[in-house]
């Protein structure tokens, strides 16, 4: 049998070389990493059978049943996904759960099939995990650029502003999640497990481009239901600010645009235009009702009945600035005392101040 093994994993990462998971889908569901197919050489029910082979028996007779288990046309079917698979991305990887036995028997039958040696990573899935696990963690060994902390009311456009700069860091992009009680996308969050993979993804990337300074949104700990590792989130949190103020008529628009306009297009494209809208409206329902206890009853019952009349008013007459009247009382009443209390009780320093093109402006300047 023939090897080929490499433990280069930052040129995996900086190459977004495509990798191969022959882990079986429960495996994979878990974790798994960017640029990465699951194509198994054993699917879940065979995996358990095996495993159920191992203990009571041992190895070599589990060997032996998997190969039983995936032989004649499952065997091809496999051989003919994964060739297929490296015919169009050549540089592809392999790897299994510790980089063993199922990555090196697939890597052989790739070789049996194609006279291609494909290389497998050494130590498989857990070595690569645990790289990118030790990336997240700062230390004298592990220096990250200077973060600075970009900050403003809900409705600043700092998105926007983030994807101008070339040493940011988006936190909600890579945890799907806008970071708020609305923020909530159609398509469901990472596991914890791959957000912090892909955050490592995204760390990585950043230093290997030698920028002095990441630049990133003022976050809490978690952004949705993923959260940032500790020494991590210290580190961001320990950076000085950069804050955008605009205007309150400029916010609502920006709000209006994201939470209302965007989203609603989001949700017809995913379940057609009337359920899509009755879809749209429960997801904003659902998030004044997470928000009902801090807001209070009378500001709740308000900023829902000019919600659910802005949604009338939008169905007879295709107009989005009904949704205006509560967007705005919800930026003053909600999302402005929460910001204004955070930024009363920050300790950091704050570096600049101005609208949105001021702030871009100042952002570029920073290497």
């Amino acid at each position: 049998m023939i090897y080929r093994t490499i433990d280069e994993f930052e040129r995996i990462v900086i190459e977004e070389i495509p990798l191969i998971d022959v882990r079986a889908p429960v495996e994979f569901e878990k974790g798994a990493f960017m640029n990465t197919i699951n194509l198994p050489i054993l699917n879940d029910e065979e995996r358990r059978l095996v495993g159920i082979c191992y203990k009571e028996k041992g190895n070599e007779d589990a060997v032996k049943l998997g190969h039983k288990l995936v032989s004649g046309e499952v065997k091809k079917a496999r051989i003919d996904a994964w060739t297929s698979f490296i015919s169009k991305n050549p540089n592809t990887m392999i790897y299994c759960f510790r980089g063993g036995q199922r990555s090196a028997i697939s890597q052989e039958w790739i070789y049996d099939a194609t006279q291609k040696m494909v290389p497998r990573l050494e130590g498989g899935y857990k070595a690569f995990r645990n790289y990118l696990i030790n990336s997240l963690e700062p230390s004298d060994q592990n220096i990250f650029p200077i973060p600075v902390v970009f900050g403003g009311c809900t409705g600043s456009g700092k998105t926007k502003i983030l994807i101008e700069l070339d040493n940011s860091l988006d936190l909600e992009d890579i945890a799907n999640h806008r970071g708020s009680s609305f923020g909530r996308y159609i398509t469901p969050q990472p596991t914890q497990i791959n957000f912090e993979n892909n955050l490592a993804y995204a760390l990585i990337r950043h230093k290997h481009k030698g920028f002095r300074h990441i630049v990133l949104e003022d976050e809490g700990k978690n952004v949705g239901r993923c959260y940032l590792p500790k020494p991590l989130y210290e580190h961001f949190k320990s950076g000085d600010t950069v804050i955008i103020e605009l205007p309150i008529e400029q916010r609502i628009q920006n709000t209006l645009d994201e939470y209302v306009i965007q989203s609603q297009a989001d949700y017809l494209r995913s379940f057609g235009e009337e359920k899509g809208f009755d879809e749209w409206f429960d997801y904003i329902s659902g998030s004044l009702k997470r928000i009902k206890k801090r807001l209070g009853g009378e500001k709740h019952k308000t900023i829902t009945d000019l919600f659910q009349t802005a949604c009338k008013q939008q169905r007879l007459s295709g107009s989005y600035s009904p949704h205006e009247a509560w967007i705005e009382l919800l930026l003053k009443e909600y999302y402005d005392p929460m910001y204004n209390h955070q930024l009363q009780n920050s300790t950091r320093k704050v570096l600049f101040k101005g609208n949105d093109r001021e702030v871009l402006e100042y952002l570029k300047t920073l290497d």
